[in-house]
Parts: structure tokens; C-alpha cells; sequence
């Protein structure tokens, strides 16, 4: 079976690194499946969960925006942040939802409802990482 390299990366240092049969994540169009010897394409990530498919089993990989390069033989994604689902501190995770719920409910005109908005996001898909509900 062919195989491309992946490669996660965030301005903390390096997530992931591996061969994959396929790569699915979240683009600011939309989904994207890549498989080995895909066209070369730079594309925006959106906030969503990188599926990483191997023989027998799928990684998923939380990511909150960033850059998604691929080339024939490698994919390469430049996140803001990026947690393997292993790592992700779900309690921290559902605190995170918690406040920025309370912050959309709060119908205050000094609350920044698009950054609430966007926290809340970014709290959901790393417990939905976690749990796998993907």
C-alpha cells in the first residue's frame, strides 16, 4: 500500500510525524481527502479535526487554523495549535466551553462575540477529538 509522510507542525515544535495511507482535514472550503501522489496545493485550514488513516486504524489530530501544503510524497500542515487526541486535557477542554458560552449568553456590549464565538469552536472540537466524535 502507498504511503505519504506527514508532518503536523505548530509554533511549539513538532506534533506529528508519520506515514499515512490518507489525510483528511478541514479546509476553509470545505473537507479535503489526500492520498499519495496528490497534485501540489496550499490551502487554508479552518478550525476541525486532521484524520489520519493507517492500515488498520485512523489518528486524529485537533487543529485550530493554519496552512495545509501538499506535494506528491508529503503533506505538510502548519497549525496555530495542534493536539493529538492522546494529549488533549478534556477537562481543561470543557472549562474552555463553559466560559465561552457564558460569554455568548451574556448579551454584554463590552463581550467580543466573535472571539467567544470562535473559543467555543475551538473548546468543542478538541473534546469532540478526545471522544472520537468525529
Amino acid at each position: 500500500m502507498k504511503t505519504i509522510t506527514v508532518n503536523i507542525v505548530t509554533p511549539d515544535g513538532p506534533v506529528y510525524d508519520s506515514e499515512v495511507s490518507m489525510v483528511i482535514a478541514v479546509t476553509a472550503s470545505g473537507e479535503m481527502g489526500v492520498l499519495p501522489g496528490h497534485i501540489p496545493t496550499v490551502a487554508p485550514l479552518g478550525i476541525g479535526a486532521v484524520r489520519l488513516k493507517k492500515e488498520n486504524s485512523t489518528e486524529l489530530v485537533a487543529v485550530s487554523g493554519g496552512f495545509l501544503e501538499i506535494r506528491p510524497e508529503k503533506v505538510t500542515i502548519l497549525a496555530q495549535s495542534a493536539e493529538r487526541a492522546t494529549d488533549i486535557d478534556v477537562a481543561r477542554a470543557q472549562e474552555s466551553a463553559k466560559r465561552a458560552e457564558a460569554l455568548l449568553q451574556a448579551k454584554k456590549d463590552d463581550v467580543d462575540f466573535k472571539r467567544a464565538e470562535l473559543a467555543l469552536k475551538r473548546a468543542m472540537n478538541r473534546i469532540n477529538v478526545y471522544e472520537g466524535n468525529i
